[in-house]
Order: structure tokens, then C-alpha cells, then sequence
């Protein structure tokens, strides 16, 4: 079956660098690469070089410090930790001439039984599955919605905020995305579900930071903005990932208030 524009990848590899397609372009800037394509480049590196059977990533921070021009880029790895029970290991995303424009550190624990007893759990969301809001499977589709469960193009107010997202690109051509990576290109998509005003978008992501308790079994990722405070143009948010069975995990985001865009 022919490949269609929308399932084009992301990025293609050449050698040891991966050379971005027209539709990685950031959305702050044109001539730059998204930022959440760097977060997913380090996850997915980070896991072909240091995943292992019994081992789970549990925690994913991505600092985005750098700006990356629309440019091959390159990821190293090195593992820092690697324990009975723990393995830790850092990545870094850097450009052409070698300076780092985003870095990631990453936890994997060894699974095992839980322990007994009770702990309130944050339970299942009350969301339509995304099947039933998504076009059916064939391009990237973010679909915002509301607490009455209708598709809004922006929030406003209070209202509950709350989306679904699948990716249908590659991040790589050839590639499949492993659960890991796609939520790690879903999780960018916090700031601005946390930190977005009804007058639109005016903080620019610089980190997030994910705590899996599982990886996903859906290819759609869900979010609900949780928490959002913010102070002299710094903002902290909280939103809460589910996969079509339940909740996954959390991400914790900090963002820096940025002009909009010229469009």
C-alpha cells in the first residue's frame, strides 16, 4: 500500500543523524524543528540503547534549553546507573556542529509483585474512547474537547481540558512508534493544555518531565489538564495520560511566557 503525505515520517536517517521532513517544523518558529519531535528522538534512542526485558521506564525528563535550527541532528546516550533494580541513563539531542539543544534522563525499574493493601488510585476518565471522536486511523490527529464531550478549537474559561492524541507519522522513516516514544510525543502536549489562556497560546514548553506506571496499550494517548499555576511569567502545569484501558501516568511541565507566533 502506497504511503500517503500524513503517514510520511518525521525524520529520515542518515548514517548516525536524522535529517527532519517538511511537517517536523516547530510551531513557535518555522525554520526550527518541533520540540516534541526532540523529546520523542531521545526516547526512542534511549530505548534502543538501554531497554531490557523486566525493566520499565518510569520516569522520562526532556529539557528543550535550545532552539533547533531545521537541521540534521544527532543523539548520544550514556548509561549512568545500572543496578539490581534501577538502571538510569541520559540522552542528549544535538545539532550538526555539536551543541546540545535538549537532553533527557530516564529511570528504569525492575517490575516485580505489588505489594498488599489499599491506596486510592486515580481512576478511569469518563471520555468518549477515541475511536469514537478520531477519524479513523490515517493521519496525526490532536482533538481538544470539552466537559460536555464536544470538540472545541480552543478552551476558554474554566472548562475541563481534556484531549486525545495519535500520531500516524513515524517518528523514523521505517520505524514503527514503540508505545514509549509515542507518549513521549504526546506528552509535550501538556504545556498547552495546562498553560494555554483564551486568548491563546503565550508559554513556550521548556521541559516536561513523565512518570509511567505503564506504557500504553492504545495508539491514541489521552490527556486532562490537572493543575496549573503560574507567577512573573513562569508557569508550572500537571496533566494526567490515559490509554484506552485507564489512567498511565502523569506529566509535569514547566513552561517560560513567550510572544505568539507571527502566522
Amino acid at each position: 500500500m502506497a504511503q500517503t503525505e500524513d503517514e510520511a515520517p518525521y525524520f529520515t536517517r542518515s548514517g548516525d543523524t536524522f535529517v527532519p521532513e517538511s511537517h517536523a517544523r516547530g510551531w513557535w518558529t518555522p525554520d526550527t524543528v518541533h520540540g516534541r519531535l526532540l523529546g520523542g528522538l531521545a526516547a526512542r534512542t534511549l530505548e534502543h540503547e538501554h531497554a531490557e526485558e523486566g525493566l520499565h521506564f518510569a520516569r522520562l525528563t526532556v529539557d528543550l534549553f535550545r532552539t533547533a535550527p531545521f537541521a540534521p541532528v544527532g543523539v548520544t546516550t550514556e548509561r549512568v546507573r545500572d543496578g539490581r533494580r534501577i538502571r538510569v541513563a541520559d540522552a542528549v539531542v544535538h545539532g550538526g556542529d555539536g551543541r546540545p539543544l535538549a537532553r533527557a534522563s530516564a529511570v528504569l525499574l525492575r517490575t516485580g509483585t505489588p505489594p498488599p493493601g489499599h491506596i486510592p488510585a486515580t481512576g478511569p476518565w469518563d471520555a468518549p474512547p477515541a475511536q469514537e471522536l478520531l477519524a479513523p486511523h490515517g493521519r496525526t490527529q490532536f482533538l481538544r474537547f470539552d466537559e460536555e464531550l464536544r470538540p472545541v478549537r480552543e478552551w476558554s474559561g474554566d472548562q475541563r481540558r481534556r484531549s486525545w492524541i495519535r500520531d500516524a507519522r513515524p517518528l523514523v522513516g521505517g520505524e514503527a512508534l514503540s508505545p514509549l516514544v509515542r507518549t513521549a510525543l504526546a506528552a509535550d502536549t501538556a504545556s498547552p493544555l495546562a498553560h494555554a489562556s483564551d486568548d491563546g497560546l503565550r508559554y513556550i514548553n521548556a521541559d516536561y518531565t513523565l512518570s509511567l506506571s505503564r506504557l500504553p496499550l492504545s495508539d491514541a494517548i489521552g490527556l486532562e489538564a490537572t493543575a496549573h499555576t503560574a507567577e512573573d511569567g513562569i508557569a508550572v502545569g500537571h496533566c494526567t495520560l490515559y490509554d484506552a484501558a485507564g489512567p498511565i501516568g502523569y506529566c509535569a511541565t514547566t513552561a517560560l511566557a513567550n510572544p505568539a507566533p507571527k502566522r
